[in-house]
């Protein structure tokens, strides 16, 4: 009989000889995935609106993937993101379609469309039950982007270094805010001015700007546009800013299933961070907030300008097919929500 001593010996003489008899097993090194994401939003902002979602991920992601945050304007200008993305310099954005200037069919309504949204949940209910999020995937896929998930943010309010409390106070006043929001405001005698997201509150103190319509007023506190603008203007041109998360096609390609599933989760949790950090600290400034006065234009000079907004509304309609079907949505669902009534939409 063989030993279990003379088998261990002979083994071993195998595996000296070339002929290993329990060869380990191969390991293949991976290294890690590494992504480039850059937000809209500036230092004090983008601790909210994307940070906490992006340290979840990575945590979790580990090894397997990290991501690295800039903010606003920090690898390139915002007006490049789009571009920079298509081409692979950056690997993802957190941005509306209308400030990155993305040359879609969409862009139109990205950021604040006017009149179209009045409460942060439309935007989740627009997109995943009447049907946009379907649109912008195709629209973009077509570009070489991938369009991970939709979300809101605050509402769009403006505020001033002088009181606005009628339409008339709007004449001549330069004011930072988004590339559709000023074509539309145009029309009541706002001049739109652009500049780095970063540059706003100096350009207000220099006497570059009268105001900005940007966000509603917990940013103006976040990032401390309140300091310089003691005036915030209650009525505002749209309830909910529509933002997005996007990735380099080839980028997300590349990633295996179980990590683009924890990018759409952790990037839903940075959506849902929003709708209550922008909610109530909307309600709460307002009360207790002690650097900026509230103002407002009676509503029915106000209803002027939200019978504006149909009109411009059918202007845009009239461009493409794509863009009146967009249209088209955003007047059946606030029909429902006017025709479901409290707490929906008020008269």
């Amino acid at each position: 009989m063989t030993s279990r001593r003379d088998f261990l010996k002979k083994a071993g003489l195998g595996a000296a000889a070339g002929t290993s008899v329990l060869a380990a097993p191969a390991v293949k090194a991976q290294s890690t995935i590494r992504w480039r994401l850059q937000t809209y939003a500036g230092p004090a902002l983008s601790e909210h609106v994307v940070k906490p979602a992006i340290d979840s991920f990575n945590k979790i992601a580990g090894d397997e993937m990290q991501i690295e945050l800039y903010t606003a304007d920090s690898l390139v200008p915002t007006g490049e993101l789009f571009r920079a993305m298509q081409r692979g310099t950056i690997d993802a954005v957190q941005s509306d379609d209308d400030s990155m200037a993305s040359p879609t069919e969409v862009t139109v309504f990205g950021g604040y469309f006017p009149f179209a949204t009045r409460y942060s949940l439309d935007v989740p209910v627009l997109f995943n039950q009447f049907g946009l999020k379907e649109i912008w995937e195709a629209e973009y896929e077509k570009v070489g982007v991938k369009h991970i998930s939709a979300g809101s943010w605050d509402p769009c309010h403006f505020n001033t270094k002088e009181p606005i409390r009628s339409l008339a106070d709007l004449q001549g006043k330069r004011v930072y805010t988004f590339p559709t929001a000023g074509r539309f405001m145009a029309q009541f005698g706002v001049v739109p001015v652009n500049v780095p997201y970063e540059d706003a509150e100096v350009a207000v103190q220099t006497g570059e700007l009268d105001g900005i319509a940007w966000s509603g007023i917990t940013e103006d506190y976040t990032v401390g546009w309140a300091n310089v603008t003691p005036y915030f203007l209650t009525n505002n041109i749209s309830g909910a800013w529509i933002g997005h998360f996007f990735a380099n096609m080839d980028r997300w390609n590349e990633v295996p299933e179980h990590l683009q599933e924890l990018l759409k989760v952790c990037m839903d949790s940075s959506h849902y961070y929003r709708q209550w950090w922008y909610w109530g600290g909307e309600s709460s400034l307002r009360v207790n907030g002690q650097k900026m006065e509230l103002t407002s234009i009676p509503d029915s000079e106000w209803a002027t300008v939200e019978d504006a907004a149909h009109k411009f509304w059918d202007e845009i309609a009239a461009e493409s097919e794509t863009k009146a079907k967009v249209v088209e949505i955003f007047k059946n669902y606030n029909a429902l929500m006017v025709k479901a009534g409290r707490p929906y939409r008020y008269s």
